[in-house]
């Protein structure tokens, strides 16, 4: 796992920009603390940092093939699943290997494949090659968007980089945001290519993009796909279990300490449990970690959301799998500092968060990282099997817009009464919102004869899975590589995506629960409480000293009128929200304060130049 950056520039020897080019490159350094790296040649640039995983001495980037034609120039970010079996293929079509990296499989297998390459992989990846061959750079993302993989265009090639600050870092990249970037912090609405920043675009999932002196060309190698479903739920099950197996085994391979999160849901149980007899098999003991807040178990108030608190189902999880546990207990105090705030704001480069869901989720990885390099996560199981609230509610599955948006304002909060009005009616998230649906769910294939209900319940996944997930993807990608731990992710293996997403609703709620298919697959290693457990999303503080120091940062920002965070913020309404008591601060005043830090700090470290005509 790294963090990538680079520059093609058709008019310039880039031989001449080391200095611009360590500067994009050391906007990566959390992604990468353990090596560095630069290259360039003629128009080419590439940077790399290393958070080394597997082969530590042999996977140094960039790495680069020498050629008769010219050099052919790697720097990657992620982990190739697969990368033996494809390696022991190129070896037999006459490859030589100098080093037992995944890395040099990947470049390899470019030198026999070309952009084809792509379609072989299994894992998460964002990776560029700079090939002299054909003065082309090849830019190719993973098929669910784990890796986040940016680009910008100038007016003679391109800058990249696997977070938006490594582009930033170069002069050619000029730091606005117009309304239609603000629209998408506001929206809660993940537009495929869109980065916020103006001019600057993602490498879509599951597509190519190629860059040469005749211009931008991008190639979609993977899509979800609708297929019949023909296996019954017996074989659907085995064959779920039969994937979920060899995704965990292929994921736990690591030259460096690795362990799970545990949440004592199903997903990140079954997890788990699966990792923990597979390394059983070979004497290991799998470590897992758990958030917790202090006094939560005791003071624990149910809500439509969340009907239990996580602890006791994840200390059930621990014994029944013999893990090496460890609870990460954090208390308000670490939750609202500004400090650990300014760290995701920085990490993520737009201040489109969370909250304390943020803050815990930074904590968490920093206290793991002391202990491990790689976690496995159970990120990714809702929206595959269909776990959230939103596929069992009438109104979310009949509703002519995102379905998660139904709710959300009424479990989490909004942004309602927060923002100035003159922008509020400028940003129009309404028809944003309208327009984005409408393009997001026109291009879904309905299979011959399906019904109504199962067409709708398929629409609600293939949302979740081409845009809700995206966000989620991308905050813990930032949140973990900020403090240089690796997280992967088994369940958004494309081929248990492919297989789950075209099983009918049927299939996937067969038992009238959420993720059935997922709880019968694995109920051979869950304990029962685990089992019957009602699906529960990332725990939240319900401390209310939490919101009362939100409050008192919110007051000294304030007391601080030129801040350019009051060009977007209504003041009056900070203030309002700022000064209640605590018994009367809601979900939807608690998230106001939090939007409002956020946006203030996100003003105070990137500076961007905001566009509102």
């Amino acid at each position: 796992m790294c963090g990538i950056t680079g520059w093609v520039s058709f008019d310039r020897d880039l031989t001449a920009e080391s200095t611009t080019l360590d500067a994009m490159t050391e906007t990566m350094s959390c992604r990468g603390p353990d090596d560095r790296g630069t290259w360039a040649a003629g128009p080419a640039g590439l940077g790399h940092r290393r958070l080394a995983i597997i082969d530590l001495p042999g996977g140094r980037q960039p790495m680069t093939v020498e050629t008769p034609q010219g050099a052919v120039a790697l720097v990657y970010s992620g982990e190739t699943y697969n990368f033996t079996e494809l390696r022991r293929e190129l070896a037999g079509r006459g490859h030589r290997f100098t080093t037992e990296s995944d890395t040099e499989v990947v470049l390899r297998g470019y030198l026999e494949w070309g952009e084809a390459l792509a379609e072989r992989l299994n894992g998460m990846y964002a990776f560029a090659i700079w090939d002299a061959r054909h003065d082309r750079l090849v830019m190719i993302r993973d098929r669910m968007g784990i890796k986040p993989f940016y680009y910008y265009e100038t007016s003679d090639g391109v800058l990249f980089g696997s977070e938006p600050k490594a582009i930033l870092a170069n002069p050619l990249a000029r730091r606005r945001v117009a309304l239609d970037g603000l629209r998408e912090i506001f929206a809660l609405v993940k537009t495929p290519g869109h980065a916020v920043w103006d001019g600057m675009r993602e490498v879509e999932p599951g597509t190519v993009v190629t860059v040469d002196r005749s211009g931008l060309r991008r190639h979609v190698y993977w899509s979800l796909e609708t297929r019949p479903h023909t296996d019954d739920r017996d074989t659907t099950v085995a064959r779920v279990r039969e994937l979920l197996d060899d995704i965990v085994r292929r994921q736990l391979v690591s030259d460096v300490p690795r362990c799970t999160l545990l949440s004592g849901g199903l997903d990140s149980s079954a997890m788990t449990a699966i990792a923990a007899r597979q390394l059983a098999e070979a004497g290991e003991t799998v470590r897992s970690f758990a958030v917790d807040f202090v006094g939560q178990a005791d003071n624990f108030v149910a809500d439509e959301l969340r009907g239990t608190p996580d602890t006791p189902y994840v200390h059930d999880v621990a014994k029944s799998a013999g893990t090496d546990h460890r609870d990460i207990v954090l208390d308000s105090h670490a939750l609202a500092d500004p400090d650990v705030r300014a760290k995701m704001i920085r990490a993520r480069d737009i201040p489109m968060g969370f909250g304390d869901m943020d803050a815990s989720l930074y904590l968490l990885f920093r206290a793991i990282r002391e202990h491990s390099t790689v976690a496995l996560s159970g990120e990714s199981a809702d929206e595959v099997f269909g776990g959230y609230l939103q596929f069992f509610d009438e109104a979310a599955r009949t509703a002519d817009t995102f379905p998660w948006l139904v709710r959300f304002a009424e479990h989490f909060g909004d942004d309602a009464g927060i923002l100035r009005p003159d922008l509020t009616a400028a940003l129009d998230l309404p028809a944003f919102v309208k327009e984005s649906y409408a393009g997001a769910v026109g291009d879904i294939r309905r299979l011959d004869g399906e019904s109504d209900f199962e067409f709708r319940m398929r629409k609600i996944s293939y949302l979740h899975l081409t845009r809700f997930v995206r966000v989620l993807l991308d905050r813990k990608d930032r949140a973990s590589m900020a403090v240089g731990l690796e997280v992967r992710v088994p369940f958004c293996d494309h081929r248990l995506v492919e297989y789950v997403y075209n099983a009918p609703w049927a299939l996937k709620s067969f038992d009238g629960r959420e993720k059935s298919l997922l709880r019968e697959a694995t109920a051979d290693v869950l304990p029962r409480s685990v089992y019957d457990r009602v699906k529960s999303p990332y725990p939240s503080t319900q401390d209310p000293q939490y919101a009362v120091a939100l409050q008192g940062h919110v007051k000294d920002l304030l007391a601080r009128p030129g801040h350019p965070v009051f060009d977007l913020v209504d003041r009056e309404a900070a203030a309002k929200a700022a000064g209640r008591e605590a018994p009367q601060i809601t979900q939807a005043s608690r998230r106001g304060l939090e939007r409002t830090l956020d946006l203030a700090l996100w003003l105070d470290t990137h500076r961007p130049e905001i566009v509102l005509t």
